[in-house]
This record gives C-alpha cells, structure tokens and sequence, in this order.
C-alpha cells in the first residue's frame, strides 16, 4: 500500500461515514487527498494523519470522537491491520507486511514517475535565477543559485506546477560599456581603464572580436565601440550558457533588458503604473510610491534627466511576467539583495497583483570553498568551470543542494573528493551503485522478477527501507512546498543508510549452492525499487544516478 492510495482510502472513509450521517460535514468538505506522514515513533504505527485535528471543529465534534468514528472505518481497509487514537486526535496507522511490501512493485512499475505529485497543478511558475552580468564568466559567487534553483525548479515540476526557468540577460546600461571599453583597451594594448574589468578573458574576448571583425583595430574608437560591444557581449553570454549546460543547468528562456528599453517597455510600465494611481511627479523626476506597499522609501523611475533608473527596468520586467500569463513569480537573488524584496513585492502590489500570492524572493547566502584558488583567466574571481573541473559536477551540486539557501556554507573539497562514508554524495551515489551491482549479481545467478510476494518482506530491514521509500513522494511535495531540495537529499542519504543496513542483513541473491525462492525474487524487486527512488531522487538535484563506482 503506498502512501498515495492510504490517502485516497482515508478520504473514501470520510466521504462514505459524512453519507451516513456519521459525521457533519458536507461532502465539498472532505478532501479529495488527506495527507499522511511516517510518525516520528515508528512505534506509534506506519503511517500518522491530523486529519480529525484538522475537520473536527468544523463537524462541531470532539477531534478525538471524531477520529473514532474515522477510526471504526479505517479498520475495514483491507491491508490495515491496527488504528489508535493518540493525543487529542491523531490517527496512528498500521498496515500488514503484504500491504507494506507491496510498495516494492508499486515503485518499480511506476519507475520514474514515482515520487511525482499533483499537489502544484495549475501553478504556473516564472522562476528568475543566475543572471549574471553577461560582463564576465560564471564564478563562485553563482554557483548557489545555479544548483539549488534548477533543483527548485525540478522538484516544483515534479509537483505538477508549470514552470519556466529564466535568465535575465543584464545587458543594458553603463556596465556594458565599461567592459566593451574594456575589451577595446586589450585590443590596442591599453591598460585596463579605470573601472575596468581586468582577467585574461578580456584578451581572449578580443580574440573572439577579431575573429569576427578583423579590422576592428582600424575604427575609431567611437565606432569600434559598439561593434565590440556586440561582439565581446555574444561570445561572452556563451561562455555563460556554456558553463551551465556543463554544470547541468537550462534555462527556457534568456530575457534581454535591452529588448525591454528597445521596445518601449520601460515607458509602457510608468504608464501603467500612472493609471494605477502609484506614479507621481517631483524635482522634474517621475516616482513610484512603493512606500504605500511596504517599501522603506518611494522610488524614482525616471531621473530629472530623463534616464530610466535599474527600478524602472525591474518593473518593466515584472509587468512583463504578468503579461506572460505567470501568476506566480519566483526571484532567487543573492545575499546583498535583501533590499530588493520590499521593492520588489511594491511592484506587484503597484501592478494590482498580491504581494504574498503573485511574488516570491528568496535570497541565498554567500558560498565558499576551502582552498579554491583565483582564476588566473578571469583575475579576481573564482570560476565555476574551475569548481566543476576540481571538485566534480555532481560533487558540487549534490554539496549546494543538501542545504538551505538561507545558511551560510563552506565546502570542504577534502572531503568532497574522499570514496567513502563520510561524503554525502559518495554516500548517495554508491548506494545506488551498489544496488545495480546486486542487480545485475542476482539476474546472473538466476534471480527473476517473475514471481513477488509482499508478505515475505517482514525482516526488520526490510520495513525501515519500505518506510523510507513510501515516505518520499510526501517528501518531494513538501520540498516543492517550502522551496527546500536540501529535504531530498537529506531523505536519499536516509533511504541509503536503511539499503546499506538491508544489503547487510538481507541477500537478494541465494548463496552456494541455495535454492532460488520467491524470497529472492520479491528481494529483487526491493532492491530495484530502492534503485529507482534513489535515482529519481538524485535526478531532482541534477546529480548522476552511477550504474558502478
């Protein structure tokens, strides 16, 4: 029995006792799922639901004579075998060996579908992460956001909310001529220029201009300068997407701030924002009063010099988004970024949308790693492609997604490069390595699926992997819930600790000269069951699923 379909019985229950009159509540009022969760005792029962907590009040009833009338019904479901009432109502349930192990199966038929959810259908997500300045590679500084928000971003999917994965492209303002000056300067054997972006890629961008405009070097510098412009900023946004594809990250769409001023918009959002009553006029510059949504100060839209300001732009994007048809966007910005969300949230409320509904940031905190060296290309920084070189793809993101964005972190490359029990990822990884190990061992000495008997799964081991795996689809909607991937890996590094324990007590394939059973073969399909978890779970956090290690 999984999880899912105990769900589905509860609600049939309550429906069935709200018909006969056993509890008063309509049936509009129970839920087409009840969610249940492993109690933190497993000795309190498989699986725990507050569901009498949660209606009881509203059926104008005690929760717990609630949860006994709910109770009485949960007892008929075939494959529970007890039901108690703890507290002021919680529901304790226990389910037989065959109804628990029957999970293996269920696993294995659902294969890489298992852990998928409908808790976010109809959510239709723009999700905004990375976009870095296309002035410069990728370096440490973003490598944060790149792993935990295409994670964000798998989990949500997997939850069932549409989500678009965005880059915006800052290529507009004063910073794009600072590194096209730059560039130019390296181009005529020129120092870099004050304010300029020093690093051996500038020479290599140089490279790249000549090779397109051989005789850039002949302009002026006033007419070289867009041309270089255009030139450096290509090649360098696809070292950008170059990178990322190699860390494991895509992106549906790369947003152009400069399309945004080329088309109007920027003027378009003061006028709409005008309409709406929030835009107003002081000292020969136009303001936004966010201060009426939150916001510590009102903000200028358009200097007295009739310069658009980075706000305005800010608006012209989120007004974009709405017009996209997203009606929840998701911000992930780095940890100097905390004075954007009152702003942020001002905009949507300015725009009509609700700030706690339609918007959502999230900062995260500053990254770093033990004895990462300076780029000796891109001069002051450290760049992702050197971490993913040093350290490992999978070793980095893994390391990223495990925890919280809102915790400062350190990686330890030490032990992030060790083959053993004390790295998280190597944890991970091997368990899944070593269940396609005793896979393919057991298929060579004769061991089949053709045969499955949940019943025989009652070893001890056995019924702490099955709590585990049944616990993550609850666990993966949770983690598109809270915006937390970390809960995945966190949960995977559980589920492998209870197959290594299991691997230990219990052998899939026979040994010698044994006879192969039913046993063996119902073992299989646990062992491939874990196997498709822990891959499904690693395939969320962008990590390889290794056949061998």
């Amino acid at each position: 029995m999984t999880p899912e379909e105990l769900s589905l019985a509860i609600s049939a229950c309550l429906k069935d006792a709200v018909a006969a009159g056993e509890i008063g509540l309509s049936a509009s009022d129970v839920p087409d799922e009840v969610r249940v969760e492993r109690p933190k005792n497993r000795e309190h029962g498989d699986w725990a639901t507050n569901i009498a907590l949660q209606l009881g009040k509203k059926a104008g009833t005690n929760p717990r004579e609630f949860a006994s009338v709910l109770s009485a019904r949960l007892k008929s479901i075939d494959g529970v075998s007890a039901v108690d009432i703890a507290g002021p109502g919680f529901l304790n349930i226990t389910v037989d060996a065959a109804a628990a192990g029957a999970l293996a199966k269920a696993i294995v038929e659902a294969g890489p579908d298992y852990g998928t959810n409908t808790a976010l259908a109809g959510h239709t997500v723009n999700m905004e992460f990375v976009s870095a300045n296309p002035t410069g590679p990728l370096h440490i500084g973003h490598t944060r956001w790149a792993a935990l928000g295409d994670a964000i971003a798998r989990v949500l999917r997997a939850s069932g909310a549409d989500v678009t994965a965005e880059y915006y492209i800052n290529d507009a303002g004063s910073q794009m001529n600072v590194f096209a000056n730059s560039v130019l300067s390296r181009l005529h054997g020129r120092g870099v220029p004050e304010g300029g972006y020093p690093g051996e890629y500038i020479a290599d961008l140089g490279h790249e201009v000549l090779t397109q405009h051989p005789d850039v070097r002949e302009l002026t510098d006033v007419a070289a300068l867009p041309v270089i412009r255009g030139a450096a900023y290509k090649a360098q946004l696809h070292d950008i997407k170059r990178t990322l594809a190699e860390f494991g990250v895509e992106f549906d769409v790369y947003f152009s701030e400069q399309e945004l001023h080329d088309a109007g918009a920027i003027e378009d959002a003061v006028a709409r924002l005008r309409e709406q009553g929030h835009v107003y006029d002081d000292g020969g510059a136009v303001w936004l009063r966010t201060t009426d949504f939150g916001d510590d100060k009102d903000r200028v839209m358009i200097r007295a010099n009739g310069e658009p300001t980075y706000f305005a732009a800010d608006a012209a994007y989120y007004l974009s988004k709405k017009d996209r048809g997203y009606t929840e966007k998701i911000y992930l910005l780095g940890a100097d970024h905390h004075g954007y969300i009152n702003r942020l949230k001002a905009i949507a409320a300015a725009a009509g949308d609700d700030p706690e509904v339609n918007i959502e940031v999230l900062i995260g905190q500053l990254v770093s790693v033990n004895g990462a060296k300076l780029s000796k290309r891109a001069g002051n920084i450290i760049e992702l492609k050197d971490l993913i070189s040093w350290l490992g793809r999978d070793a980095v993101r893994y390391s990223l997604a495990r925890f919280p964005a809102d915790s400062p972190l350190t990686l330890d490359p030490e032990l992030l490069k060790k083959h053993s029990n004390e790295n998280p990822v190597f944890y991970v990884q091997y368990a899944h390595a070593r269940s396609r190990g005793a896979a393919r061992n057991a298929v060579a000495a004769g061991v089949d699926r053709s045969a499955f008997e949940a019943s025989l799964l009652e070893h001890a081991t056995e019924n702490e992997l099955l709590s585990h795996l049944g616990s993550y689809p609850s666990i993966v909607a949770r983690a598109a819930e809270l915006r937390e991937p970390h809960r995945v890996a966190r949960h995977l590094e559980v589920i492998a600790g209870a197959y290594h324990r299991w691997y230990d007590a219990c052998r899939v394939a026979p040994l010698g000269d044994e006879p192969i059973t039913d046993l063996n073969r119902t073992r299989l399909w646990l062992n491939d069951a874990t196997s498709q978890v822990l891959a499904n779970g690693l395939e969320l956090l962008g990590v390889s699923a290794p056949e061998r290690m």
